[in-house]
């Protein structure tokens, strides 16, 4: 009888189903639901009739498009609510939802970092950290594309395009 590697215990428990495609389904359905409920309410609030010698009320287009998701959202509801064979799959593992997260934790960072330090600072950390880490990249290369994609974006967009974005206390400091 062969002894048990900890590694592989580890391995089986990474691969390990997180969730079905059947409750994935259910729950994106139920979420664009919830979400066509609140903008359809909204349009009735606004008004989504169209008025004689002025056009659609505020609420129109957003109504009808809201209707069209909620009946989609129920079409797919009722498509993922039987158990299937299809169903069953995994839709991701332990191991493939922290490879998710890996992305998308850092990237609800740096959105919520730009109300603070700005929009030029935010992305300079953001593309340093995915070289640094993701990437394996030297340092100095990640310094050197953060710091120039954030440099050239500043150009484009407050110098050339004059189109002014969230700044932070460095764009203060240097005037702008």
């Amino acid at each position: 009888m062969s002894a048990i590697n900890p590694d592989q215990i580890h391995d089986v428990e990474a691969e390990k189903p997180l969730v079905s495609m059947r409750v994935a389904d259910i729950g994106v359905a139920l979420l664009f639901l919830a979400a066509s409920g609140i903008v359809i309410a909204d349009s009735i609030r606004l008004g989504f009739e169209w008025r004689e010698n002025e056009g659609p009320a505020p609420g129109y287009f957003p109504f009808y498009v809201a209707v069209v998701m909620a009946l989609a959202s129920v079409v797919n509801l009722i498509r993922a609510l039987p158990a299937s064979e299809d169903g069953a799959a995994p839709m991701t593992s332990v191991q493939g939802f922290g490879r998710m997260s890996a992305i998308f934790v850092p990237a609800v960072v740096y959105v919520a970092a730009i109300a603070f330090i700005g929009i030029y600072v935010a992305s300079a950390l953001y593309i340093a950290t995915f070289m640094l880490f993701v990437g394996k990249f030297a340092l100095w290369k990640a310094i050197a594309v953060a710091g120039g994609v954030s440099i050239v974006s500043f150009l484009m967009f407050e110098v050339w395009f004059l189109v002014p974005l969230p700044k932070g206390p460095l764009e203060a400091a240097f005037g702008f």
